[in-house]
């Protein structure tokens, strides 16, 4: 890999917010970016040069007039994993759960102690999708259970449902760069013998079927995958949903409960929601 191979895509918001930059981040994430750094009034946005497409970027950001422009310019491969270093600060769950990097110190030793390195897959704990996600699996009992986490990112969920006691855990991303991280990730927290990573889509479910499946995805994806979610869940087993906003619970609720799911709670946060499901 030469120097060159990343290009920095930095979008413009006018008026900048975090809800605003989180709304880009999830919309922007269905492209094939590595990262994101958030630096007021900028979103920057990191992508492999051959995959990069103005186009479809001028259509994602065409739906959100605050997003007010945007640049594109070649930056060395390291540097956003360099700008990442230099904001992050460790994330504490309900005082249950930290989130925290290896450059960090003085952090705080909570239940359990997860330790991240992003490198290209999302998934810190910053975003409140996966906020409410680690929310609504600490009031499950998952000692002993079977967990699949669908888009498993940096594999913080599938990590979490580990330390919780879950007997089997299979972590799945479509992309395989973000497999190849929750694999490392997983190992760095010893939690790499109970913890399968695969990379693939909703057909590798049908290898199994599970107590808890988490899916943190976005909302088109989640309403083609219902159907597979609730054949691969268990008699009495919990579906926790996120990746999408406020407006969209209501159609995702709708079609979980036409494939026989009954929905058991629900959280939002900043505009974004998760819900919870069980199957009867």
């Amino acid at each position: 890999m030469n120097s060159f191979d990343y290009l920095e895509v930095t979008v413009r918001l006018e008026p900048f917010t975090e809800e605003g930059a989180g709304i880009l981040m999830a919309e922007l994430s269905d492209l094939p970016f590595d990262s994101f750094v958030t630096e007021e009034p900028f979103l920057k946005c990191y992508i492999q040069t051959e995959q990069y497409r103005p186009s479809d970027v001028k259509t994602v950001l065409s739906g959100y007039p605050f997003a007010a422009s945007f640049t594109a310019a070649p930056v060395q491969g390291q540097n956003w994993n360099k700008a990442w270093e230099s904001s992050f600060q460790p994330i504490v769950v309900d005082g249950k759960v930290t989130i925290k990097a290896p450059f960090n110190t003085d952090v705080p030793r909570t239940r359990y102690n997860i330790w991240i390195d992003p490198q290209m897959a999302f998934g810190t704990g910053y975003h409140h999708t996966t906020f409410m996600m680690m929310q609504r699996m600490l009031a499950i009992q998952m000692r002993g259970l079977s967990v699949c986490d669908m888009g498993c990112g940096t594999a913080i969920l599938a990590i979490l449902s580990a330390k919780m006691g879950a007997g089997k855990v299979f972590a799945v991303d479509i992309d395989a760069v973000a497999a190849q991280s929750a694999w490392g990730n997983c190992r760095w927290n010893r939690v790499g013998t109970r913890v399968q990573v695969a990379c693939g889509d909703a057909s590798l479910l049908q290898l199994s079927s599970y107590d808890v499946l988490l899916a943190n995805i976005h909302r088109n994806i989640i309403l083609e995958d219902l159907p597979t979610y609730s054949r691969s869940l268990r008699r009495g087993g919990h579906l926790l949903l996120s990746g999408f906003y406020d407006a969209d619970a209501a159609a995702i609720s709708d079609a979980a409960v036409s494939v026989g799911l009954t929905p058991a709670g629900s959280s939002s946060r900043e505009g974004w929601a998760c819900l919870e499901f069980i199957k009867l």
